[in-house]
């Protein structure tokens, strides 16, 4: 997950540089549904949801529709790398969050220690490598964080006992349909050329239909808090294709603050089988079960 969710925002970069970014999440979306669709009619899993038809719409608005649409439209202005980096924001979003509604992954005070310092590794990231003009990208990818830990615990709480490929069919299905008007009406004048068309392939295959598959079997064995914190890892992806393939910067900002995110990472994912509540692993138990 870590690689897989890390190599997105080069492509998007390369892919929005031609099309816009709602013809990019129609294109996306369109293709995960086109594989997963069909799939999840074959096994069974689509009626399943009906009970759940608005925490289903709701997951997709937040984990789908909303955050991709708004990281693609960011990235016209910031780099790939450094969308990655502001995007392990996440896992301490997840952890806000969870504390707020009763969360039953419970966080020591190292662990909390290990999240904070991860966030002042974004704060870092924000004051010394984006400009007061694209402060406005770097709040929609604030969002973005927001959405992504708000997503796993909607999983996790109320759509744990229905077929995940069920909703992650339906999750890509209906932005691909929402999207499809303004994704077709604003197609670029010329044909795209090939970076950009593998681009988009890669996107909806792998980034999508493979990433939504692998993320629901991790949510359901380390519960949605922890789920989050591959949000630390991705960074290290993200910053290294960037530099690598698009010539992005390596800036002493990024340096800083890329640091403190891999020592927020050591801090916060080392848990001992202690640290674990006998309700949480059965409720992980549960959710493997139901799956």
């Amino acid at each position: 997950m870590c690689l897989i969710w890390g190599i997105p925002y080069l492509l998007i970069k390369v892919a929005v540089s031609d099309i816009s970014p709602v013809t990019l999440v129609f294109f996306r979306t369109a293709i995960g549904a086109a594989i997963l669709l069909p799939i999840a009619a074959a096994r069974g899993s689509l009626v399943p949801m009906r009970p759940q038809w608005k925490w289903v719409v709701a997951y997709t608005a937040i984990e789908v529709a909303l955050p991709w649409f708004l990281v693609s439209d960011a990235e016209l202005r910031l780099s790939s790398s450094l969308t990655g980096l502001l995007l392990a924001a996440t896992p301490f979003a997840s952890v806000v969050l969870g504390r707020l509604t009763g969360s039953n992954d419970r966080f020591d005070a190292r662990r909390l220690f290990g999240l904070v310092v991860g966030f002042v590794g974004v704060a870092v990231l924000v004051g010394l490598n984006v400009s007061v003009r694209d402060l406005g990208a770097a709040g929609e990818i604030g969002l973005v964080a927001i959405c992504y830990a708000v997503g796993p615990l909607i999983v996790s709480r109320r759509l744990s006992k229905v077929p995940s490929i069920g909703v992650v069919a339906v999750s890509v299905t209906l932005p691909a349909i929402a999207f499809a008007p303004l994704g077709l009406t604003h197609l670029p004048a010329a044909f795209p050329p090939a970076q950009v068309l593998v681009a988009v392939a890669l996107l909806g295959l792998v980034c999508t239909a493979l990433a939504f598959l692998l993320f629901f079997a991790l949510i359901a064995e380390v519960g949605p808090v922890r789920a989050t914190v591959i949000t630390y890892v991705n960074p290290a992806v993200a910053l290294a294709l960037g530099v690598a393939l698009l010539g992005e910067p390596f800036t002493i900002g990024a340096v800083v603050g890329f640091a403190l995110i891999l020592l927020g990472l050591f801090l916060a994912t080392r848990r001992g089988r202690s640290n674990a509540s006998p309700k949480l692993r059965q409720e992980n138990e549960q959710v493997l079960e139901a799956r």
